[in-house]
């Protein structure tokens, strides 16, 4: 089946692992097989009927604290568009707030007999913690600085839709604030595994010890930095994880890194942008910029995160009957 072609059922996808926790320890195949997946959701998603019945009777809830607007949306409406139950677990008004331990959530949530977790944490590693105590799958919605696989996915699968092609031998320039970026860092380790080749561009302030060992040319200018890159990805500053100053001001960081088009020229010509949002336009990024409709594809990242949230809530689940399936 193409992925222009609806009349048959959407094809079972298999997955060597129980969670998604990271897109690290993951291979190219495993990747690649949750790219082609939600390539046909994508299309399926523009058809009148988006309704599939793959996770009927199935329950998702998403568990998120921390807010979130676009990745709990999409992941809610990934749930039903499947079949699932969902349920938006509200962390303000639940017994969390009160003073329970993550440990104690998830022997609470395992008496429910849930079939998958969505969920996204502020610090690194409660993602892991939490899959190792519960009997359902469970998908990493971003915890800390530590990884946000979905996110790293759907900025493949947008790529290679626009190109039409595999992401082998691009030049990927990530801009911003790496250092206190989950997005940056599942980008790094996804862009790697399929051929691509790493550079990070950013004040020394924001760039992450050790970048460098991950196989990343490290720039500290932008025109140096983007020059005759293919796809850049850029990011606002996270100031809600920063402690203490890291650039001199917002008026200067975006003289310096902020993307306009006078800086664009250093690119290819065709190179296109990215964002995983929420923008800070003025920022990290110029309007002009941010709304080119020929160069921009951040609108096209929305559409394509329900879609990956698709492919991988339906792998993931499929996945839990068998026997060989492993914790990643």
């Amino acid at each position: 089946m193409t992925i222009n072609q609806y009349s048959e059922p959407i094809p079972k996808t298999v997955f060597r692992f129980r969670h998604l926790l990271g897109i690290e320890g993951l291979l190219r195949d495993d990747i690649e097989r949750l790219l082609d997946l939600s390539d046909v959701y994508v299309g399926a998603n523009r058809q009148s009927d988006k309704k599939h019945s793959n996770l009927r009777g199935r329950t998702q809830i998403n568990l998120f604290f921390e807010n979130s607007t676009r990745t709990r949306t999409s992941f809610e409406l990934a749930g039903k568009r499947l079949g699932a139950d969902v349920i938006n677990m509200s962390v303000g008004t639940s017994s969390i707030k009160k003073g329970e331990t993550l440990i104690d959530t998830a022997m609470t949530l395992n008496a429910m007999h849930p079939d998958v977790l969505v969920v996204r944490h502020p610090d690194s590693g409660s993602v892991h913690l939490l899959a190792e105590k519960v009997n359902c799958s469970v998908i990493n919605a971003g915890d800390g600085t530590h990884e946000h696989p979905t996110q790293a996915l759907l900025d493949a699968v947008t790529i290679r839709r626009r190109l039409g092609h595999g992401l082998e031998g691009l030049t990927v320039a990530i801009c911003g604030d790496i250092a206190h970026s989950r997005v940056a860092r599942s980008n790094i380790h996804l862009l790697s595994i399929m051929g691509a080749r790493l550079r990070a561009v950013a004040p020394p302030t924001l760039i992450p010890a050790g970048l460098d060992r991950m196989g990343v040319e490290l720039h500290y200018d932008m025109e140096t930095g983007l020059k005759d890159a293919d796809i850049i990805m850029m990011l606002r500053l996270q100031t809600e994880r920063m402690k203490g100053s890291y650039v001199p001001s917002i008026r200067e960081y975006y003289r310096l890194y902020g993307l306009d088009n006078d800086k664009l020229k250093a690119a290819n010509p065709n190179a296109l942008i990215m964002h995983p949002g929420p923008m800070n336009r003025g920022v990290e990024i110029d309007s002009e910029v941010a709304d080119d409709i020929d160069r921009s594809l951040i609108r096209e990242q929305v559409e394509v995160g329900v879609a990956v949230r698709m492919a991988c809530l339906e792998a993931l689940v499929g996945t839990q009957s068998q026997p060989w399936a492993k914790n990643n």
